[in-house]
């Protein structure tokens, strides 16, 4: 398996995810004293927690995608390493942050970090256990799994698009997605999803089977990488 990634986004994105954390350690520092110290400045010290506690969200976002090690990227290459030569992964490449071309056709990779049970019911996606701090964190919109049908739907249309600009549109294969789950800490409860959700460990296998199904042909193979190589 071949393996494009922007090194350059990668690194750049980590040192803003380090840099914005430890600024949110300064200003919640700064905030903390101004409410011990001085209690007539106290509205100061609510925005200073308040700016705070968004710089942490934000760099713990950065830092889980781009600054943790093993990187998500990094976790990828490693779930697929042993595919055939004919797959491509683009990192940061595209309009979808983790896209595998190959025999197995063109797939968007969803990475999720959570632990706990995942569970797919009365199409929505639920996320519960995990432990004191995963729930701690779901508070705070840190590990909740959101709305993915609707985040995968939006990266299919772009990575459609992206595409179109350099082929012709009816030429373009199915584009489809999988969310993948890193940590082994979690067990999935999903097989009525309309977007198939798996371990990291198995999806190596799953592609292997997928593109025994030959859903893309060799030209039209072809045609996807040099449109992505533009």
């Amino acid at each position: 398996m071949k393996i494009i990634k922007n090194e350059k986004l990668i690194k750049r994105n980590g040192r803003i995810g380090q840099w914005t954390s430890l600024g949110a350690l300064a200003v919640l520092g700064l905030g903390m004293y101004i409410s011990f110290t001085r209690t007539d400045l106290f509205v100061y010290s609510i925005a200073a927690l308040l700016v705070g506690f968004t710089l942490t969200q934000i760099g713990m976002y950065m830092g889980n995608r781009y600054g943790r090690s093993p990187r998500l990227d990094e976790k990828l290459d490693a779930g697929l390493k042993g595919l055939q030569n004919e797959f491509v992964i683009y990192h940061y490449m595209t309009p979808a942050s983790h896209l595998l071309v190959g025999p197995a056709g063109i797939w968007i990779l969803m990475p999720y970090h959570q632990r706990g049970q995942v569970l797919y019911r009365k199409n929505r996606w639920r996320l519960s256990g995990g432990g004191f701090l995963q729930a701690y964190m779901r508070i705070f919109g840190q590990e909740n799994l959101g709305r993915p049908d609707l985040e995968i739907d939006g990266e299919i249309k772009a990575v459609k698009k992206y595409l179109a600009k350099q082929m012709d549109e009816s030429e373009i294969p199915e584009i489809r997605a999988l969310m993948v789950f890193t940590n082994e800490n979690v067990e999935i409860e999903a097989d009525d999803a309309p977007v198939p959700a798996l371990k990291l460990k198995e999806i190596k296998e799953f592609f292997r089977k997928k593109a025994k199904e030959k859903p893309i042909g060799p030209m039209q193979l072809a045609a996807v990488k040099a449109a992505l190589s533009e």
